[in-house]
């Protein structure tokens, strides 16, 4: 019988908990994260709810259904550009919110959106990543489909983004499969992106590297959170107060960016959600 537990799959590490291995291990392919378990979904084309789940005949939705928590029509997709896309780091953060822990998780491709780095430096001490608009570029992001309760959770874990709608015909989102998304939600931040040069958003997958980027690249950022990426999580660790500091360092080297091309406003959400 296969292992479909996050830990014998590589996937259990926490980004907030591991800071230097953010944004973590992101989803792999079409999954349903239930508990401790990533149980696979076989994307055929058709709506999310009949994917097949874990090589059952039974589809998503009556898996969903059986288990008493919401069909994938009572749910939001909500694209991830960072930990979000993370299965380890979802579970945790409904954990600690005290909700059962049934997400529909997939890759996507998405045409106009890319990974940036947000302007600001988490509570855990890693600089997250946040969308900007890319043109015509295509890229590889995650779709998770939340609840109601699920995604006041995740609200409540990013106060520095706005949760914004997203249009499939503005935003071409595909899933594994080839079914298209009509829309979703994302969360973009509330200061922008980091550019280095004032005008090119920075990208980064690998966290240690990027710390190593931008504190090579300030003296004040140097002199305030350390020589290293060790050392810079341990400051924000230690002492909070470095957290606001370095993100004014951000704003003083001129390397905030507010990119144009994705939505500002939240959009009209189903009544289930909005309630």
């Amino acid at each position: 019988m296969t292992d479909h537990t996050l830990r014998a799959l590589g996937l259990d590490t926490v980004p907030v908990l591991a800071p230097l291995a953010y944004p973590g291990r992101p989803v792999p392919g079409p999954g349903l994260l239930c508990d401790e378990e990533l149980l696979p979904l076989r994307a055929d084309g058709g709506p999310v709810g009949g994917w097949a789940v874990g090589g059952r005949d039974a589809g998503l939705d009556a898996v969903l259904r059986d288990a008493g928590v919401a069909r994938t029509d009572e749910r939001l997709p909500v694209l991830a550009v960072g930990s979000n896309a993370c299965p380890a780091q979802v579970r945790h953060k409904l954990v600690l919110a005290g909700l059962p822990v049934a997400v529909p998780m997939s890759p996507l491709r998405v045409r106009g959106i890319a990974a940036g780095v947000s302007a600001h430096i988490s509570l855990a001490g890693y600089v997250s990543a946040s969308p900007y608009g890319s043109g015509d570029r295509v890229a590889t992001l995650a779709v998770g489909w939340l609840d109601a309760d699920q995604l006041a959770a995740v609200d409540a874990t990013e106060p520095h983004y706005h949760r914004v709608t997203v249009d499939g015909d503005a935003f071409p989102m595909t899933l594994p499969g080839g079914t298209r998304l009509p829309s979703a939600a994302l969360y973009v931040h509330r200061h922008g992106v980091l550019a280095l040069d004032g005008r090119t958003p920075l990208t980064a997958r690998d966290q240690p590297a990027l710390l190593r980027r931008l504190l090579g690249a300030s003296d004040a950022l140097r002199a305030l959170l350390g020589p290293d990426p060790d050392a810079w999580v341990a400051t924000v660790a230690a002492d909070p107060a470095a957290r606001a500091a370095g993100a004014e360092v951000f704003r003083r080297e001129g390397w905030l960016l507010r990119p144009s091309g994705l939505p500002t406003l939240a959009g009209t959400e189903p009544p289930w959600i909005a309630s």
